[in-house]
């Protein structure tokens, strides 16, 4: 008779990964809760409603995959869903299959201690309530945890300020307002077009610019959701055993295996087509400085086809990072966005930001009266939401001192010291690189799997080996190592959080690479963790 628990799982988080769990788990019988900050399911894009947000995977991909009747179902109006859409999605799963009944939103978890004795987890809501169970699963996803600059006088601003990461569900109109968007990253990148159209005068602080390619968006034509619905568990397979999980043409080829006018052609049939795919063009784009500068050159060069101001196309241009290395951005008329008389950039790294004054927002340089402040300034990725709780493990070790050089994680999905404690797309799997649905359903998959292996063979208590651990991490470095992303201080590594350990968190080693790793790992027999058995006083007696 094991010691008696509120739970059997309790899940932090409702997004996408939250919410397949909460559907797998309890097919599997188990009692489940889910406890939600939102409002409402969605994650991601519960929060993340500001005005141009969108998918950058195409909508069909960026779905489950594990119900046929959804599939045939679901019908996505564009190729790049917005996020309404996709909120609506989430919802519609969550409905269709009675999942919210397990669920309690409105509900941040502050706190989640595992107890050695009785191998439970004791979890600790922002109300002050404690809930125990056996496994907790932190499906708190990348970019949950947004962020404030340290900027002097933020606290004196007297205007309204918004961040795209927590924007108002209600909207916000721009009309006649002067606004200033600071931050141009890819929610800034999505956000700026949308809010020019409504606002008096728009001032865009650019520190860094991205690369951004165009999403060439559009209704999704009619003989290719015909072809997904009768056709999509094929094309599923096939995108878990790509390199991101999403269906992109894989060049075959070296960027110097091309003539000039081939990589010519090839880049520009690629940016016509729109999205992501751009990036596969060489297979040699990651890893080869001179493959990558094609196609940098290449976009420069759009930049400067499609801003009519040659100094600021010259501003919008990056320079300083190789492309991809930081988050490729998928846009809808942004760079051209530019040539309305209303829009202004404003170059922090020639004039930084001195302070924020009552009503203006004061750089070096010059004082910009603003009505408005939109903060898109990006999140504290991967890891941010897992240390804003405080989670103990054995002995009461703490994650954040676990973690203090860095995330360290067996597979991205399990913790050495923090036994039946599971991540969701947690550091050292791929995580931000991949489709995130995908992804979130692999890991919930392979979790309920794990779970199952255990009730079979009579354990109730897993932990990651602290050598097996150790081996996986340094894979994730030796995979990462020979690639341009180091080249880039991106928010892959921590860099936009001051403080935050410089590690590369993502598993760049390819999805269909990291799926076979972890089915060889269940094949096994799970032989990288601790399975044991644990018994209350009464039973040991």
């Amino acid at each position: 008779m094991e010691q008696a628990t509120d739970f059997d799982v309790i899940v932090v988080g409702g997004g996408f990964g939250g919410v397949y769990l909460t559907y797998r788990l309890t097919q599997d019988g188990l009692n489940v809760q889910v406890f939600e900050a939102g409002s409402d399911v969605g994650g991601t894009w519960y929060w993340n409603c500001y005005p141009g947000a969108r998918c950058d995977v195409e909508s069909w991909e960026y779905s489950y995959s594990f119900s046929d009747e959804i599939e045939r179902e679901w019908r996505w109006s564009e190729r790049f869903a917005t996020q309404p859409e996709i909120l609506s999605y989430i919802g519609h799963v969550a409905d269709r299959f009675d999942l919210r009944r397990h669920m309690r939103f409105d509900t941040r978890v502050v706190a989640a201690t595992f107890d050695d004795a009785a191998s439970t987890w004791t979890i600790e809501t922002d109300a002050g309530d404690r809930f125990t169970a056996r496994y907790c699963i932190m499906a708190t996803g990348c970019l949950s945890t947004s962020r404030l600059p340290d900027i002097p006088g933020i606290d004196q601003f007297r205007g309204d300020t918004y961040r795209t990461g927590e924007w108002p569900h209600e909207g916000v109109d721009f009309t006649g307002k002067r606004v200033g968007v600071i931050g141009t990253g890819s929610s800034g990148i999505q956000a700026i077009p949308e809010i020019a159209k409504q606002a008096e005068q728009l001032y865009v602080f650019q520190r860094t610019p991205s690369f951004s390619v165009p999403a060439k968006n559009g209704p999704r034509p009619s003989e290719h959701e015909e072809l997904w619905r009768t056709d999509h568990r094929r094309l599923r397979e096939e995108a878990r055993r790509s390199r991101s999980g999403v269906l992109h043409e894989y060049a075959t080829k070296q960027a110097d295996e091309m003539p000039p006018a081939e990589r010519e052609a090839e880049l520009s049939r690629r940016w016509n087509k729109g999205g992501t795919n751009f990036m596969y063009a060489f297979t040699d784009i990651a890893t080869n400085e001179v493959a990558n500068g094609f196609a940098a050159e290449f976009v420069r060069r759009k930049i400067a086809e499609i801003v009519d101001d040659p100094d600021v196309a010259d501003q919008l241009m990056p320079r300083d990072y190789p492309i991809g290395t930081k988050r490729i951005c998928v846009d809808t008329d942004y760079y051209a966005t530019f040539n309305r008389p209303n829009v202004s950039l404003v170059n922090l790294r020639e004039a930084p930001i001195a302070e924020l004054t009552a009503d203006a927002i004061r750089t070096r340089d010059a004082t910009y009266r603003v009505d408005a402040i939109v903060f898109a300034t990006g999140f504290d990725a991967i890891t941010g939401a897992l240390l804003a709780m405080d989670i103990r493990g054995v002995g009461g070790i703490s994650l954040r001192d676990a973690w203090a050089d860095g995330p360290r994680a067996y597979l991205g999905v399990a913790i050495t010291d923090f036994p039946n404690l599971f991540i969701i797309t947690g550091p050292g799997s791929p995580s931000v690189i991949s489709n995130m649905v995908l992804s979130c359903e692999h890991h919930a998959n392979w979790i309920a799997e794990c779970l199952t292996h255990m009730r079979q063979v009579g354990v109730n208590r897993i932990e990651a080996r602290q050598e097996d651990q150790d081996a996986w991490v340094e894979h994730v470095n030796a995979v990462a190592e020979p690639t341009l992303f180091g080249k880039a201080a991106s928010w892959y590594r921590g860099a936009n959080i001051p403080g935050k350990p410089q590690v590369f968190m993502p598993y760049i080693g390819g999805v269909g690479v990291y799926h076979r790793r972890c089915a060889d790992e269940a094949a096994k027999g799970y032989p990288g963790f601790i399975l044991s058995k644990q018994r209350d006083d009464q039973e040991a007696a």
